[in-house]
């Protein structure tokens, strides 16, 4: 009986744990979609509500390690469980910078907001972000049903958000090198590309803890990688 209650008891713990990975998860979509949406619409009150929004993400992350920590102690897991519990606190900070990008971007609104649209760039941005969201839902997603197939998928999926973003970056860059009057509008809008981009980063690193949860073993790092602005000029062909 004693071994059941140590059993239910762990179980109960995992729960909370669970429930709070889960909050801060709709806490950080809901960020996400809040900072693109005041950017398309130039709300200033949306966007200083994703900036004081972190404030709550952060907190969520620093109380889950926290109670992550205290189960670690108190209850020595072991094997799966214990992998379940430092899923859990890597997930966690995912999210946390997740949230920290959104908040960039709601940042960036607040000087993009007094100058004219590019209806272009924010329409690729938008798309771009959308991709991004919907990996991060799922692997959320593929981490409560314990589904690797759909947290590789997201692996995969990763590719084609990299491919949009060097193609916004080469259109950004042509559009500085032919005004050079552009050039802070569209460094802003580089920069929350950027963010958006490395969210799905963060996507793909949850969906990578899950396989871990779930197999023990992380996926291999061959996975493909398209971001190639680094060695990119206007005029290199796109991958």
């Amino acid at each position: 009986m004693a071994s059941q209650h140590i059993v239910s008891s762990f179980d109960h713990d995992l729960e909370a744990l669970q429930a709070q990975l889960m909050r801060m998860g709709g806490l950080v979509e809901s960020a996400s979609q809040n900072a693109l949406k005041a950017l398309e619409t130039r709300d200033l009150e949306l966007s200083l509500a994703v900036r004081d929004g972190d404030k709550v993400i952060d907190r969520i992350d620093e109380e889950l390690k926290s109670d992550a920590a205290s189960v670690l102690v108190r209850r020595a897991p072991a094997a799966g469980d214990l992998r379940t519990v430092l899923t859990v606190m890597a997930i966690s900070t995912h999210l946390e910078r997740c949230g920290d990008y959104a908040k960039n971007i709601a940042k960036r609104t607040t000087v993009l907001a007094e100058t004219a649209p590019a209806p272009d760039s924010i329409t690729a941005l938008r798309r771009m972000a959308r991709m991004v969201e919907s990996m991060l839902s799922d692997a959320l997603d593929a981490y409560i049903q314990r589904d690797t197939d759909k947290a590789e998928d997201i692996r995969l999926r990763d590719l084609d958000v990299d491919q949009m973003y060097n193609t916004l970056f080469r259109a950004l860059l042509t559009h500085m090198m032919e005004d050079p009057r552009e050039i802070s509008y569209n460094m802003h809008l580089h920069f929350i590309a950027k963010n958006i981009e490395r969210m799905g980063d963060h996507a793909t690193s949850i969906a990578e803890q899950t396989v871990f949860m779930i197999t023990g073993d992380m996926p291999d790092d061959d996975r493909p990688k398209g971001d190639t602005t680094a060695y990119s000029s206007p005029d290199t062909p796109a991958p």
